[in-house]
């Protein structure tokens, strides 16, 4: 599965990830119905899940990970973030997910605790992602993070990382992407991009990085470019305005506020067919791409065509 995964990934074909949000609650099985019942699962190459975004209660990543992965027979990368494990926890984790087959992790460092909606909540946070990457690499040379041999070793494990897709200075931006290429990341998953110009300045500085990173697995690492569906104004000035390493087009949040005041109708008319000229644009470009929706998998299916 994961091969076959990885093949996709790395050679000239589609692949189209979606991320999943895992519930506020004990069952991500309404979710998989949602999912069933767009026709999604028939569309895409595989699935993310996410751990615990703003530092928000949710079900588990590794476990709804496990879960989806089971039900539709397709890889799930799961997140796991630095923000609430130690190196034991983080390790113990990866080896029992290796068990349930479950081999695609992207390395975040996670948002800051203080975002949670849990009353005193306290980070771990050893390190940043590139100490579950390190973990990683010890584990795919059949050892752990103390060079102690595991007894059986676990199966190879790919390793995703995430990078910001606009910065004021993308020489920064592409040092970071470096530093994740030299610690063993096989994808880097960039935030939502919002136009083509923004698309292939990041596919110019990943190249660049790539030649630049002292790792060999560097050489077949992939970029996968995000896309966040805007359907609303608000979305698309809140993006703009307060999410840091995205930007949104001033053409794109004009269009949005123009389409807002002829009511919802016509927003989600003109936001789907922008969304819709932007996903084209870019799997034509490309083709390699990972849409993050927040659950609305109907807009996904649709998007996709």
């Amino acid at each position: 599965m994961f091969d076959k995964f990885c093949d996709i990934l790395c050679k000239d074909k589609d692949f189209i990830t979606v991320e999943v949000n895992p519930p506020h609650g004990a069952s991500i099985t309404s979710l998989i119905e949602q999912i069933q019942a767009s026709g999604l699962h028939e569309k895409v190459t595989g699935f993310t899940c996410t751990d615990n975004p703003l530092a928000k209660l949710k079900m588990s990543g590794v476990l709804s990970a496990i879960k989806i992965q089971q039900t539709f027979n397709k890889p799930v990368i799961a997140t796991m973030s630095m923000r609430d494990k130690n190196k034991l926890s983080l390790q113990s984790t990866l080896l029992g997910a290796n068990d349930f087959d479950l081999r695609c992790i992207l390395a975040l460092t996670g948002d800051p605790a203080k975002f949670s909606d849990q009353p005193e909540v306290k980070g771990v946070l050893e390190r940043d992602s590139t100490l579950l990457l390190s973990i990683i690499y010890h584990l795919n040379n059949g050892v752990d993070y103390s060079n102690k041999p595991l007894t059986p070793a676990p199966k190879p494990i790919y390793p995703f990382a995430v990078a910001n897709s606009y910065a004021k200075d993308m020489k920064k931006l592409q040092k970071r992407i470096v530093k994740k290429l030299d610690y063993g990341a096989r994808a880097i998953i960039t935030q939502p991009v919002y136009s083509l110009e923004s698309a292939k300045e990041l596919l110019e500085i990943f190249e660049e990085a790539k030649e630049m990173s002292i790792r060999n697995t560097a050489k077949e690492a992939q970029l996968v470019l995000g896309q966040f569906p805007i359907v609303r104004a608000k979305t698309a000035n809140f993006i703009d305005d307060k999410v840091p390493g995205i930007h949104v087009p001033k053409a794109i949040i004009d269009a949005m506020n123009l389409a807002a005041m002829d009511g919802e109708a016509k927003e989600y008319e003109v936001g789907f067919a922008l969304s819709k000229e932007l996903f084209d644009g870019v799997m034509k470009l490309h083709g390699k791409l990972h849409l993050m929706t927040h659950n609305r998998f109907e807009l996904c299916a649709k998007l996709i065509g």
